[in-house]
């Protein structure tokens, strides 16, 4: 009697064992592992792969709303630019108001700056320096000396996916959150020659400005992805000369974003709405 019931625990026990190997082998990609692995352990696959699969990402989530912050560190002075809109990565537009600091003396306010993202050019409106204020200011982004990832107080979202095409190095650092939603951090550095190869039609000729203009063409980075591989915050630290000064001044561009798959509607200007005067010197 004893020994069919130590033949029975046996079977029991082994049926639990197929069980429980059904269950992980079903759910293997969530990570199947005891004392909660799957939220400490790092994810599959190598981080340089899937940061270069970070913009094809966002064109599957077809659009988001974003936030961008732009920081200059020059002289021992910080100038803060901020921005504000949403981007459609199929079309490759985007509409930003971007807000300017105050003057050094603080005494003027200045008024947003409408911004137009579209592949190869970059619209403004609001954009001061002798330009009428109904009227919009058309630049040709693969001619400024760093492809608009800085120019216009903002970066480019889809560029600056994209730029993460140039990843040459990248780790793993952990999993946190970013605006309530769960991601993993990584850390890396880009090349923006290579990323510029790598890159759609629209931002080959701006990274590839970019790459000749800045400092250097290697540009840190950290970004975080949600679990789709969407970027939700990627931070580029990028080194130019502005053409005033010997020492580069360093620039850290963070763009944040949310909100995927909301409506857009962004519309160019009419040729009779763009400023063909000349922009005074600022």
């Amino acid at each position: 009697m004893a020994r069919r019931r130590q033949q029975r625990h046996r079977r029991m026990r082994g049926g639990v064992a197929v069980a429980g190997a059904v269950w992980c082998a079903g759910f293997a990609a969530a990570g199947c592992a005891g004392g909660g692995a799957e939220n400490q352990g790092p994810p599959a696959g190598d981080p340089v792969r899937v940061l270069r699969a970070a913009a094809g990402a966002l064109v599957d989530a077809g659009s988001s709303k974003a936030r961008t912050s732009l920081e200059m560190a020059t002289g021992g002075t910080r100038v803060t630019i901020r921005g504000e809109g949403l981007y459609d990565y199929r079309k490759r537009l985007g509409r930003l108001k971007v807000l300017l600091p105050p003057d050094p003396a603080g005494d003027t306010v200045r008024r947003p700056i409408t911004e137009l993202l579209a592949p190869g050019a970059l619209f403004m409106k609001n954009r001061g320096a002798g330009v009428p204020a109904d009227k919009w200011v058309r630049v040709d982004t693969g001619t400024l000396s760093d492809g608009n990832l800085v120019t216009g107080g903002a970066t480019d979202p889809f560029a600056a996916a994209e730029l993460l095409l140039g990843t040459r190095s990248a780790t793993f650092v952990g999993r946190t959150e970013v605006a309530g939603a769960k991601v993993r951090h990584y850390r890396g550095t880009a090349d923006l020659e290579q990323a510029a190869r790598a890159a759609s039609e629209s931002n080959r000729a701006p990274l590839g400005a970019a790459a000749k203009g800045f400092a250097t063409a290697r540009v840190p980075f950290d970004v975080y992805l949600d679990d789709e591989g969407r970027i939700r915050k990627v931070r580029h630290r990028f080194s130019f000369v502005n053409g005033r000064q010997d020492e580069p001044v360093a620039v850290a561009s963070t763009t944040l974003l949310y909100d995927f798959g909301v409506p857009t509607d962004v519309r160019l200007p009419e040729a009779g709405d763009i400023y063909a005067g000349r922009i005074a010197e600022e």
